[in-house]
């Protein structure tokens, strides 16, 4: 049995979700019950120099985070992960090469507002890992009238660009009478500008006599 082959991983991939860089995989096909898996990682500036990831050892789970191994969000990384099952060992398989700071795919920020007499403050926070809250990121806020056709072209909407991620933005509303919506996706510029998906809109009653 020592000298038996484990199959490999499958569909070894890094990917990039919601602000995460993710390597992911498939059991190798006849993979046995409780294999596990160690993950490493080189960049590019200095292959051939595969480094471990201390929370992606020996585990039972098809995924690693490595956002915050990352030596910097300039180079391109590169994962590989091999499967491990008693004695016996799969080779290491390795996924593409990809940056941080070009690959890097955004989520909509979650938007908290505080409705005042004739203003509202909003707050958006984003899923953020702590090792990368200190990059520039940004959010755009959208607000319309509810039931008007789209709130991206309509000619009824107000937008706020570029905000801040940290800054809460405060909208006058003495003139807003009836139902209004609010949404914010995330921005972030590295060659050009990304954009997150909007958020679920955010709706509220304004200025409502009676």
């Amino acid at each position: 049995p020592g000298q038996a082959k484990l199959p490999a991983p499958q569909n070894v991939t890094l990917l990039s979700k919601d602000f995460d860089m993710i390597l992911t995989w498939a059991p190798g096909e006849g993979s046995p019950a409780g294999v596990t898996y160690t993950v490493r990682y080189q960049s590019r500036q200095q292959q051939k120099k595969w480094l471990k990831v201390p929370h992606c050892k020996n585990i039972h789970r098809t995924s690693c985070n490595l956002t915050c191994e990352l030596p910097n969000y300039f180079v391109k990384v590169q994962g590989r992960v091999k499967a491990a099952w008693g004695r016996c060992q799969s080779p290491w398989v390795e996924s593409q090469f990809k940056g941080y700071h070009l690959d890097v795919e955004l989520a909509p920020p979650e938007l908290k507002l505080s409705v005042e007499e004739n203003s509202i403050q909003v707050n958006a926070s984003f899923p953020l890992a702590p090792c990368v809250q200190n990059l520039l990121w940004m959010y755009d806020l959208s607000l319309w009238e509810a039931g008007s056709e789209d709130k991206v072209s309509s000619s009824g909407t107000k937008t706020y660009d570029q905000n801040p991620r940290k800054t809460a933005v405060t909208i006058n509303t003495t003139a807003l009478r009836g139902n209004y919506c609010l949404s914010a996706r995330a921005s972030y510029q590295s060659i050009h500008f990304k954009y997150s998906k909007y958020s679920q809109p955010l709706c509220v009653l304004l200025n409502h006599k009676g």
